[in-house]
């Protein structure tokens, strides 16, 4: 049996985004050998998630994919953008403090709930089974990451495992 553990870095922008992680996923599966087995792609982020999806080929004028869109439109409807101090409970004053002087990050910063909580109903992990050396995505199948805060950009990691023979 072979467990395999890699990880790529991503870079996201100020504002919801989903990136395509398919080919990424696909060569560390090509390179483990693994002919049978799962692959698992993980975010550690608590405010982001990976998802399969299809490739929507429409984007909006600002460049977002129609069916990530038509998610965002969805869990806003769920889940508000945290615009202002005081929207939900969570950050507190403890946490907000903690925040700036421990972590540095501005208060603003802060103000992500709404991607924790969308990260904690989409999950943060999807795994897919490995036959014949391909991942079994189906027709159409994406892997995608997407980092719900927007806060300000970042650096994502993405851990890919793999188990199999």
């Amino acid at each position: 049996m072979v467990v395999q553990h890699e990880l790529f870095r991503i870079h996201t922008e100020a504002r919801p985004s989903f990136i395509d992680v398919t080919g990424q996923v696909k060569e560390i599966v090509s390179k483990s050998g693994v002919k049978e087995g799962i692959v698992v792609v993980f975010s550690q982020h608590t405010t982001c998630s990976v998802i399969i999806q299809e490739d929507s080929l429409d984007t909006t004028y600002n460049g977002v994919k129609y069916i990530h869109q038509d998610l965002l439109d969805i869990l806003d409807k769920i889940i508000p953008q945290c615009k202002k101090e005081g929207q939900y409970l969570h950050p507190g004053p403890k946490c907000v403090e903690h925040s700036t002087k421990v972590i540095g990050e501005t208060p603003a910063d802060t103000l992500n709930t709404d991607a924790h909580l969308r990260s904690s109903l989409m999950g943060r992990s999807e795994t897919i089974p490995i036959t014949k050396s391909e991942i079994m995505l189906g027709e159409h199948g994406h892997l995608y990451f997407i980092d719900f805060d927007g806060t300000r950009p970042r650096e994502r990691i993405v851990r890919v495992q793999i188990l199999g023979e």
